[in-house]
């Protein structure tokens, strides 16, 4: 049971990171479920608090991903329309996944846009708050990635550590 609840983390982990970059999968819960998978092994012995700190992380990355977008837009002086148009973006790419993958890039944009045009901002304003929304996903993407990767190191790390347990038909 140990090496399926392994397996299963460590695909758990590659998911996650594929998760970082497709809005459809909330890249680093998927993760943190991977690394819950490993320490209910009976091999690793089960730490809360390392689990509790690592899951309020994963929420909060998840959470910021749909804010971020929205900072970006008014950092780059949008308006609250850009704001909203960003927020409207983002929900059309994830409901009406229609340009796949580059959706949750261009409909942020093209929302932030919209909302900034309708504000009656002229072209080159509403252009810069568009672009914002754009560097908020890749921020957004970036921190995703990030935790994702740190997980699996983790998870890599802690399975290595307890290997001669996980593995002991190896001996």
């Amino acid at each position: 049971m140990d090496i399926f609840l392994l397996v299963l983390g460590f695909l758990l982990m590659l998911v996650g990171i594929l998760g970082s970059f497709l809005p459809v999968l909330p890249g680093p819960p998927i993760s943190w479920v991977g690394l819950l998978l490993l320490y209910s092994t009976s091999a690793i012995a089960m730490n809360w608090t390392f689990l509790g700190i690592t899951l309020a992380i994963a929420l909060l990355v998840f959470g910021l991903d749909y804010v971020i977008p929205a900072m970006g837009t008014k950092k780059f002086g949008g308006t609250k329309a850009g704001v909203i148009g960003t927020t409207v973006g983002l929900l059309v790419a994830l409901i009406f996944p229609i340009l796949g993958p580059f959706g949750i890039i261009i409909w942020p944009f093209v929302g932030a846009l919209v909302g900034e045009l309708l504000n009656k901002a002229d072209k080159k304003t509403a252009t810069k708050a568009a672009f914002g929304s754009f560097l908020g996903f890749l921020t957004g993407t970036f921190l995703k990635f990030m935790v994702a990767i740190v997980y699996l190191g983790l998870f890599i790390s802690k399975a290595w550590e307890h290997s001669n347990a996980l593995f002991p038909f190896f001996n």
